[in-house]
């Protein structure tokens, strides 16, 4: 399959994807039984994550999306900019960021230090997929999908260059 100027292979089966879902889901249910976290999904590729996970939690929950970027084409830039859209307070809050992917790890880092220097209650990170410089350097994810080589993936909110975010399944750039 091509987007853009790149070919890809299907890596993981939107079938999969939702079954892991419900297993995250159930995870979550489980450790904030007697908690009302708020999600954080980083937009904009963890929309179709949030999405389908929000349906599957039974816990009450909140949901602010918000936004910070590090990408350039198909490669981590390592540019940070700040956290921005959160509209209510976060002090003293359970929060739980969501992320479509994990890198490096570096935006993920960034966004814990600074709902931490928020005062949060505590702050806990929930990934579909995690790469493997984020597992070397030890990135503490709490709940994860899947974990990756150091694969450049599109499809399921995932693009390359804004495209192939509608795609169901996650597919893998060939020769990567």
């Amino acid at each position: 399959m091509k987007v853009k100027d790149l070919e890809f292979k299907k890596l993981i089966a939107a079938s999969k994807i939702e079954e892991r879902i419900a297993a995250l889901a159930a995870e979550i249910n489980h450790d904030y039984k007697d908690k009302s976290p708020i999600l954080l999904p980083v937009l904009n590729g963890s929309f179709m994550f949030a999405s389908d996970l929000m349906k599957e939690l039974k816990i009450p929950c909140r949901v602010s999306f918000v936004k910070i970027s590090s990408y350039s084409g198909t490669a981590s830039t390592g540019q940070l900019k700040t956290l921005i859209g959160h509209e209510e307070s976060l002090f003293n809050q359970d929060v739980l960021i969501l992320e479509d992917i994990v890198d490096t790890g570096l935006t993920l880092q960034k966004i814990i230090e600074e709902l931490r220097g928020l005062g949060a209650k505590s702050v806990e990170a929930i990934s579909l997929l995690r790469k493997a410089p984020a597992r070397e350097k030890k990135i503490d994810v709490k709940y994860v999908g899947f974990d990756l080589e150091n694969d450049f993936v599109v499809g399921y909110g995932m693009d390359y260059d804004g495209l192939g975010r509608n795609l169901q399944d996650i597919y893998k750039q060939l020769g990567n």
